[in-house]
């Protein structure tokens, strides 16, 4: 089968949006924040995109958004649109894993290298926004700056490239909810079939308690529910994930975990 080739205009599209997002990005946090972040961001979806190439499936080149550069980061992340219905659930984790995984092989030695150049102080008592600690965050932190997030009496000042792998990762974690066509539905769908429906609910309503902590968990529960719960649909979805497919899928889940945060943003 010959390759499939994006057209003139996807390119266009393609280099427009990612110009205006690497302005927007810039002038919300700086050239290594946006270079780090764009880089983030990119792989991350040509990791879906490539997927995507290699069992044929037509796809678009990501298509980054630009936000104003009030906004926290300068942009609202980015996305593929798949053209065509999807084989199989091997090929729904292929496309669904790839993504996040690719992201977070990118996202991971980001933070690690920003961690070493951000730098620790006594705290003060200064008011603002202060952002919130995953596992994998807290980890890396005791073990770079000797200091976890919440540690009493010190403040990290995250340097550019730590924000902008922190911000890939809690990206990489939202992606990853187990819920409807999220990366992380695709991924329960593939493994979990028959539970798909119910985890995609269960994690929906547990939005909203976490939401009394943070209100973004709330736009983000009516943004799933526009979307709606159902995956993907599939050309024949009787076929059943093989080994790799499976480790594809728990591989996910565990840098879920690893990368969720309960509560990301918070005024003190």
């Amino acid at each position: 089968m010959p390759a499939i080739i994006p057209s003139t205009k996807n390119w266009i599209i393609f280099s427009l949006l990612l110009a205006a997002t690497l302005v927007t990005t810039y002038l919300a946090g700086g050239l290594l924040f946006s270079i780090s972040l764009i880089l983030i961001l990119g792989t991350h979806e040509f990791g879906h995109y490539w997927a995507s190439r290699k069992n044929n499936i037509r796809a678009t080149l990501p298509f980054f958004i630009p936000a104003p550069p009030i906004f926290i980061a300068g942009t609202f992340g980015a996305f593929i649109q798949i053209k065509e219905l999807i084989p199989n659930r091997r090929v729904l984790m292929e496309i669904g894993a790839a993504g996040p995984i690719a992201g977070f092989i990118v996202a991971v030695p980001t933070l690690v290298i920003g961690l070493f150049l951000s730098e620790v102080t006594e705290a003060d008592t200064v008011h603002g926004l202060t952002f919130g600690s995953s596992i994998l965050l807290a980890t890396l932190s005791k073990l770079i700056l000797g200091v976890t997030p919440f540690a009493e009496g010190v403040n990290i000042h995250l340097h550019p490239i730590a924000f902008a792998g922190w911000i890939g990762l809690f990206v990489t974690a939202l992606n990853l909810l187990p819920i409807g066509q999220l990366d992380g539905g695709h991924v329960i769908y593939s493994l979990f079939k028959v539970k798909h429906r119910l985890l995609s609910r269960l994690f929906f309503l547990l939005l909203f308690p976490l939401g009394y902590f943070w209100q973004g968990w709330l736009f983000w529960a009516a943004m799933i529910f526009l979307m709606g719960f159902r995956s993907a649909p599939l050309v024949d979805d009787s076929v059943l994930p093989d080994r790799q497919h499976k480790w594809m899928g728990y591989a996910s889940i565990i840098i879920f975990l690893l990368t969720f945060i309960p509560v990301p943003f918070s005024v003190v």
